[in-house]
């Protein structure tokens, strides 16, 4: 087994994990189509042995492309110190029981990302199929969507989630924190909204090239992309009943909780930190994070306009997510993939909301929402 691996400098690299059969919802936004293919685990070298952020995809070949990827960056699985984690994402996730296993390294990651895979591990795959289905009803999903997940939810042949076996870690990530790896400079910073406890990390050390401007570099997950922008939807977080937990469905993540805002604030807070170079777990390294965050924010900015324009019309979230832009037509969006819309379009829907430009339209059954 041979990996794609760079070398960063300054004890830095990157390794490319497969991700089988990519797929993810990353690429359902509209700018552009370009399929992820692998993640970017990062390999980092302090005083202790190397620290890894993130692992890949819990897949055969995703392993052996990472173990071969450590070896080719002059280490043994066994020498492995650490493994970071930006969010609890299977593609980035998946493998940290069996690097901990192998190694004996610590698995480190923000408490409400803990919660998540806490909560995923502790639920069956009848309560996520009563919640889903909940949720897709009061968004105003038509029958023929629901009816494969009444016939699973009857039959008991729900698929099982990927995180249900996903790894506990054994420290936290605190917003702030200086990490504790000797001879490193590492700094988390909490970035929600892809994952309410996203984080990126911050390498405060002078960048190898010194003609790079900025300060540092940013490990920045799935936050900050140079070519796509990560899917945010609604924080799922189903009641012990398996339903939403408000009464309009919208509110299966908390009546306050505004993962956009959340991105959008920590995509600014991202910003301000200038880094030189910014190194995700997608694509390729880049620079300019000041330029890339200004384009987001613009995008989503435009993106929300428009969806308000569509709600000059009263629509239910299933209306709103067929009418939005993708990056195909709805037609073909895959049935796993229209979900994945949905909670896209309920997340920009509860950011207008919240900034009183829409409204729910009083006593409709499934919920409409309109511009104010």
């Amino acid at each position: 087994m041979t990996a794609q691996v760079t070398d960063h400098k300054g004890g830095v690299w990157s390794i490319a994990v497969p991700i089988p059969d990519n797929p993810l919802g990353h690429t359902l936004v509209p700018i552009p189509d370009n399929p992820l293919g692998h993640t970017l685990v990062h390999l980092l070298e302090t005083d202790r042995g190397p620290v890894l952020i993130d692992t890949g995809w819990d897949d055969p070949d995703s392993w052996d492309t990472l173990v071969a990827g450590v070896t080719a960056c002059g280490f043994a699985l066994a020498d492995l110190h650490g493994v970071l984690i930006t969010h609890h994402h299977p593609d980035h996730h998946g493998l940290s029981a069996k690097v901990r296993e192998a190694s004996g390294a610590w698995i480190a990651m923000h408490a409400a990302d803990t919660a998540v895979v806490r909560r995923t591990r502790a639920a069956e795959p009848g309560q996520w199929l009563d919640y889903l289905l909940a949720k897709l009803t009061a968004a105003g999903a038509p029958d023929d969507h629901l009816a494969p997940l009444r016939k699973a939810r009857a039959t008991g042949n729900g698929r099982k989630l990927p995180g249900r076996q996903a790894a506990l870690p054994d420290r936290g990530i605190d917003p702030g924190e200086l990490l504790d790896l000797p001879g490193r400079r590492v700094r988390a910073i909490w970035t929600p909204g892809h994952t309410p406890g996203h984080v990126c990390l911050h390498l405060e050390e002078e960048h190898p090239s010194a003609r790079t401007p900025g300060f540092g570099r940013l490990f920045s997950g799935d936050h900050l992309l140079p070519g796509i922008t990560p899917h945010i939807g609604l924080y799922e977080a189903p009641d012990e009943e398996g339903g939403p937990s408000g009464p309009h469905g919208m509110e299966s993540s908390g009546e306050d909780a505004d993962p956009l805002g959340d991105y959008l604030d920590s995509l600014e807070r991202v910003g301000r930190l200038g880094p030189a170079e910014v190194l995700p777990a997608h694509q390729h390294a880049f620079t300019d994070a000041g330029g890339r965050v200004r384009a987001l924010l613009a995008h989503h900015e435009e993106r929300l306009a428009k969806l308000r324009a569509l709600l000059q019309e009263p629509r239910t979230v299933w209306q709103l997510a067929m009418a939005m832009e993708w990056n195909r037509p709805w037609e073909q969006i895959p049935y796993g993939s229209r979900n994945i819309a949905v909670s896209e379009a309920e997340a920009h829907l509860r950011r207008l909301v919240k900034q009183g430009r829409a409204e729910w339209v009083p006593g409709s059954d499934p919920v409409r929402y309109q511009a104010v």
